[in-house]
């Protein structure tokens, strides 16, 4: 028997997004005939299941690797698909730092955590528009290539959603001395700068983000702006969604 999410999932990818019923089967693990049934049945009603709803279990194995696991599938989100970590890599990784538990239980998380983090994103997009002069900055991860070894490295990205162009910069770590060097260089290369930018809430750039919304910025980061003289804003917090293009570029 499917789950509640696992129904909802198949109705969305067959009726919504136009997939055929045996990717949709293939992505899921599930048979063709299961995924043509939820996904035709006329109406789909979760509150009409029958037995009582369950109740969170706790998981001595899995719930201490759970916030990790997130935060590196969240992380993967911002790249190309080829460059994601799979499930059986996770659970290598894990295992690594003395994870106990079975890939099989890993599989199933993740495999349930990429559903709900793919419905919160879509759930939670808004309509951007683009005015000219602006831009949006942030941090992401991939792999490059350094005496022959193929090692993951963080990149600066500065891209005009208007435009659809873009810079990036390769760093060796994401803290405030190569944040503000990569701008720079970017304003040297565009020989200008955004009259706006767009920013998540990077620790480089931000502090604390304060109970009324506002952003308690680090002093460097002030310094740089005053000096160069652009208007800055940031996403809420938990919506990198909201700048919508630099994880494409």
């Amino acid at each position: 028997m499917l789950e509640v999410t696992d129904i909802k999932y198949i109705r969305k990818e067959v009726n919504k997004k136009g997939c055929s019923y045996s990717d949709v089967a293939r992505r899921t693990n599930t048979d063709y005939r299961t995924v043509k049934k939820y996904a035709d049945q006329e109406q789909f009603d979760p509150s009409h299941k029958k037995g009582k709803p369950k109740k969170h279990q706790p998981a001595p194995v899995m719930d201490p690797v759970k916030p990790t696991i997130d935060k590196w599938l969240k992380d993967d989100m911002k790249k190309k698909k080829k460059y994601r970590r799979t499930a059986k890599r996770i659970w290598q990784l894990l295992k690594e730092s003395g994870f106990k538990g079975s890939e099989r239980s890993v599989r199933n998380y993740v495999s349930r955590r990429k559903k709900e983090l793919l419905d919160e994103g879509e759930e939670a997009s808004l309509p951007l528009e683009s005015k000219p002069g602006t831009a949006q900055v942030d941090f992401g991860e991939g792999p490059f290539i350094r005496e022959g070894k193929t090692i993951d490295l963080p990149y600066l990205v500065l891209s005009f959603p208007r435009s659809n162009g873009f810079y990036f910069q390769v760093f060796e770590s994401q803290n405030q001395e190569c944040f503000l060097e990569g701008l720079k260089r970017f304003f040297d290369k565009m020989n200008g700068v955004p009259r706006s930018i767009r920013f998540d809430n990077l620790s480089p750039a931000v502090k604390k983000i304060l109970a009324d919304g506002k952003r308690e910025l680090t002093e460097g980061f002030q310094a740089f702006a005053l000096h160069y003289g652009f208007d800055y804003e940031f996403c809420n917090p938990g919506a990198g969604n909201e700048k919508g293009h630099v994880g494409a570029t």
